[in-house]
């Protein structure tokens, strides 16, 4: 330890969030320099009352450096308040909202309080000043030297109990390595914890002894915990997985990221295991890469940042099983539906135990013991997503223009690393060929990019629901080539044209009919035979009701056409010239509609009601 510090013999335990802060203040002398982990291990009560005792006592000091400050949306229109509004607890669970991102939201956080992320909420701080200006860029392996730039002089976590230990269960990732520098000597911080018994207690580096706490919250009502809803998968995103599950060899290594194609792809490894998915790749209309089709013999070991629910179903579903030192997950930290935390809490001890949380030291960097990580890593593949790709290979995950962060770079980079230092590994990057907004279809392969995550000098593989682009090692022409055979056909000759006007492409290449195709109607027609039981809308579960499914294609429907008269008009033709959808009173009676179309309708409910027929699986009248 630091000179002078002295370990308690056991922590002071506080029931009262609000004394224990003050009595944080009062160890720290007035300024603390809060080390806070991201996500969900954050101790919402305790940081409410450190952050209200600051803003009641100007003279205090409290700077927060933390990421992924988890937030329920706000819904911005009368059509998703009555959406969200009914099931808001149901789907993001009860937790109060931390105060500090309140006030960041309302632009009253006051001068003594400051607070620094290095990787948001995707979308959740897009034009707010305070969040934008105070941002930091860092891969994620790096943030612990940005924070210990800082001083940070006290470290608070949510962390479960069993007995004298705690865990810190969803968040190793760089609360480990604190703990394991402060038992050094080479730093110092009052560590603090707020106790919660619902997250599962994960063994490993996971353990903290009460010896090394010096105050704990055992408060009189646990929060709940913070519940990430799963979207649909689309169908585009379905294609996608089925081109990178042919990428994926036996006996190597893998690592995925959250969201719907994350959950697609653990989708069709499960299918590709069960050897389900030959029908489907037998139909396919497009040229298909990628020969790693047959079951898992050995099976994967997984390493990532994230312990995402597509690799815990993984895991259950004995894809994920190679093992490396007792461990068949080395996972950072998560953040997940609810029903992966229950998964885990239920989990018995032996099985659990081969799901190791360790710091993101280990999963996202070779340093350290790199024989060992090197022996481990075998043809790892590091699947990630992107929002655009420029066709000379670089890619735009992190911002939506300049200036502007969506997200974050987190440990995509770092990934990338891992994939050319590693022997016959691979980083695949994923993404729909287009997007819609406002009416408007736009293509996500475009000729250049506003902002670079990952620079064109270290693009590999990408992946689009048209198939998949080699790249790496390859001349700017092949992959212009390459990237404009996955794109959307509606935007190839665009792409062509400007590949050639820049003299990146040879002025006679045409692109290959087998590539003219490329669009929705194809992918639709490819993939709908096979919809149920392998490609379901939320193929990992959901908490989203029966009647809000059905309801997520229509809303998606009416938000494409939002801003156009055109897509607005052929919703409210469709209103009319459409066959009812099946279940559409009850989705009308859900948005609190009338459930039978009437002739006082506002606008809104009868574009709904087109957009609800527009989606519907019966025929046009």
């Amino acid at each position: 330890m630091m000179a002078g510090l002295v370990l308690p013999d056991e922590p002071e335990i506080y029931t009262d969030a609000d004394t224990m802060a003050q009595a944080i203040f009062d160890k720290a002398d007035g300024e603390i320099r809060l080390a806070l982990p991201l996500g969900l291990g954050k101790p919402v009560t305790l940081v409410n009352a450190l952050v209200r005792v600051a803003a009641a006592d100007r003279s205090l000091k409290l700077s927060v450096f933390t990421a992924l400050t988890l937030r329920r949306p706000t819904p911005s229109s009368d059509m998703e308040k009555r959406f969200l509004g009914p099931a808001m607890d149901r789907l993001f669970g009860t937790a109060p909202s931390l105060l500090y991102a309140d006030m960041i939201a309302e632009g009253s956080l006051p001068d003594n309080i400051e607070v620094s992320e290095f990787f948001f909420q995707a979308g959740s701080w897009l034009g707010n000043e305070y969040a934008q200006r105070h941002y930091i860029s860092a891969n994620y392996t790096h943030a612990r030297d940005v924070l210990l730039a800082q001083k940070p002089n006290v470290l608070a976590q949510l962390m479960p109990r069993d007995g004298d230990l705690f865990s810190m269960s969803c968040n190793t990732d760089i609360s480990a390595d604190l703990f394991s520098m402060r038992a050094k000597g080479q730093m110092d911080f009052i560590a603090v914890v707020e106790v919660n018994d619902a997250l599962p207690f994960m063994a490993g580096d996971a353990i903290v002894d009460s010896k090394y706490l010096d105050m704990v919250l055992d408060p009189a009502e646990q929060i709940d915990l913070f519940s990430v809803v799963r979207r649909p998968v689309s169908k585009a995103q379905h294609a996608i997985s089925l081109h990178v599950s042919r990428l994926i060899p036996d006996g190597g290594t893998l690592q995925i990221g959250i969201g719907a194609i994350g959950d697609a792809v653990a989708n069709a490894l499960l299918l590709r295991n069960r050897a389900a998915l030959n029908p489907i790749w037998d139909a396919a209309p497009l040229p298909l890469t990628g020969t790693e089709t047959k079951p898992f013999e050995v099976g994967l070991y997984a390493v990532t940042e994230m312990l995402v629910g597509g690799l815990l179903a993984l895991f259950e579903g004995d894809v994920v099983r190679r093992e490396v030192d007792g461990a068949t997950i080395h996972a950072g930290f998560f953040v997940e539906a609810r029903d992966t935390y229950e998964r885990l809490r239920k989990m018995p001890v032996s099985q659990r135990a081969k799901i190791q949380m360790k710091p993101v030291s280990f999963t996202n960097a070779l340093y350290g013991d790199e024989q060992a990580k090197r022996a481990a890593r075998v043809n790892a593949r590091f699947v990630n997503g992107a929002m655009q790709v420029s066709l000379l290979g670089d890619a735009m995950s992190d911002a939506a223009k300049p200036g502007q962060v969506v997200s974050g770079v987190g440990g995509q980079f770092d990934f990338f690393e891992q994939a050319f230092a590693l022997k016959d590994s691979h980083a695949v990057l994923t993404l729909p060929a287009t997007r819609t907004s406002g009416g408007k279809v736009s293509s996500n392969i475009v000729w250049q990019l506003a902002v670079t995550t990952v620079p064109r000098h270290m693009r590999d593989i990408v992946v689009t629901e048209y198939g998949a682009a080699a790249l790496r090692g390859q001349s700017d022409e092949e992959v212009i080539k390459r990237l404009i055979c996955i794109a959307d056909s509606r935007f190839q000759d665009e792409l062509v044209a400007k590949s050639k006007a820049e003299n990146k492409l040879s002025k006679d290449w045409q692109i290959p009919e087998e590539h003219r195709s490329n669009t929705p109607d194809m992918i639709n027609d490819w993939l709908s035979p096979f919809v149920a039981p392998l490609l379901p809308d939320f193929p990992l579960g959901t908490d989203f009701s029966q009647i809000e499914k059905i309801l997520l294609p229509a809303l998606a429907e009416l938000s494409n056409a939002a801003g156009s008269k055109t897509g607005l008009a052929k919703l409210l033709w469709a209103s009319v010239a459409r066959a009812p959808h099946p279940h559409e009173s009850e989705a009308m009676d859900r948005i609190g509609y009338a459930p039978v179309p009437k002739l006082v309708d506002p606008l809104q409910a009868r574009a709904l009601r087109g957009a609800l027929r527009r989606v519907s699986p019966r025929r046009k009248v």
